[in-house]
């Protein structure tokens, strides 16, 4: 959010339906959060201006679509200054097969969710995209073999 926004338990109503129906239409919505049209559609645009909902998007099954596999790689850089941080940042953006990337504490400093069609693409991912950055210590990959739960969507608050 690139503002300090309050939002309250409609515009939370209104952000957990989308997150469970993007395509939900106007009218639905409205009914769905106990609001007319009107006002509904003016709170939409308003968590849309101020950043609360940054975009939308489908959820698509990652094997279907060509990449049956996922991973998880912990990456430790070689050096913590601000420009080895910026370069390692700067690349791991530009990496399609990088999902997420996360800063994090602990034994990584970073976290990577990547996908890739078969080991060897794999293999090529780490030797020809990250080895490339130049500035990692260490990586630690993790299969996933199953998925258990998988969500977008938020829980209630309970305050």
């Amino acid at each position: 959010m690139p503002k300090e926004v309050k939002i309250d338990a409609t515009d939370r109503k209104i952000i957990r339906a989308l997150q469970k129906n993007g395509r939900i239409t106007n009218l639905d919505l409205a009914e769905n959060v106990n609001l007319s049209p009107s006002p509904c559609l003016r709170r939409l645009r308003n968590l849309e201006q101020n950043g609360v909902i940054k975009g939308y998007s489908i959820d698509v099954d990652a094997k279907a679509y060509g990449f049956p596999i996922m991973v998880f790689v912990r990456v430790t850089l070689n050096a913590h200054t601000g420009e080895t941080v910026q370069l390692f940042e700067a690349e791991v953006c530009k990496i399609p097969e990088v999902l997420e990337c996360f800063v994090m504490t602990g034994a990584a400093d970073y976290f990577l969710r990547v996908v890739v069609e078969d080991l060897e693409d794999y293999e090529r991912f780490v030797r020809q995209r990250l080895h490339e950055i130049g500035c990692i210590n260490s990586i630690d990959t993790s299969f996933v073999y199953g998925v258990v739960k998988q969500t977008h969507v938020f829980p209630d608050l309970q305050s």
